[in-house]
């Protein structure tokens, strides 16, 4: 999968998560659920790469004012999923403040130490996100890298989506992004993790 391309999945949802959120800003109930479906799974495996075991709590919080704001809201399918991860995300950081614990990252290393082999790919490392080994190894990774990974592969953004989410440059996003995969094509490599379907990382095993 090259940087440039999202998850066909998630392009294929967009259409349907942008129309129910337009039905669930005219009091569609139904909608709303329709919407959640789409989005929690990824801003669940998020909010787990953050907050680890408390992601389930600091999700609720996070729907509840993703809830009370909708009505604010302006744009399509793939603008839901970065303003919700965004309030997602100031949620998660709340949470560790009350908890004064900082995001979990890992001493820079220089990325020639972890090049992937010739024959292991980025496709090779998304294939494999959806065990919690691997999401473990994606909170190993240094804070930007792993937040990058995250919202690229798992909540399905593009790169000015998610650098908007992060109040980074898209160039930066991408660039984290590009070295946290190739730190992960390595180490999932090393760990044996076999080949799943990278969208599931999000989602309750």
């Amino acid at each position: 999968m090259g940087q440039g391309r999202e998850p066909r999945r998630v392009q294929a949802y967009d259409a349907e998560l942008g129309a129910a959120v337009a039905r669930a800003q005219e009091g569609d109930e139904a909608a709303f659920a329709v919407a959640y479906r789409i989005v929690q799974p990824g801003l669940l495996g998020y909010l787990r790469g953050i907050v680890g075991d408390d992601a389930e709590d600091v999700a609720s919080d996070a729907w509840l004012e993703i809830a009370r704001d909708l009505g604010r809201f302006q744009g399509d399918g793939q603008g839901f999923r970065g303003w919700t991860a965004t309030i997602a995300r100031h949620r998660a950081l709340d949470h560790l403040r009350r908890q004064k614990v900082r995001p979990r990252s890992s001493a820079l290393e220089q990325d020639v130490l972890e090049l992937p082999g010739r024959h292991t790919t980025h496709d090779q490392a998304l294939e494999a996100l959806s065990t919690e080994r691997a999401l473990d190894l994606v909170r190993s990774l240094p804070r930007d890298q792993a937040e990058a990974v995250l919202l690229r592969v798992v909540v399905g953004l593009d790169g000015p989506a998610a650098a908007r989410v992060l109040g980074k440059r898209p160039g930066a996003v991408r660039t984290a992004a590009h070295r946290g995969l190739k730190r992960l094509a390595a180490r999932l490599g090393d760990t044996g993790v076999t080949n799943e379907d990278p969208r599931t990382l999000g989602e309750s095993k």
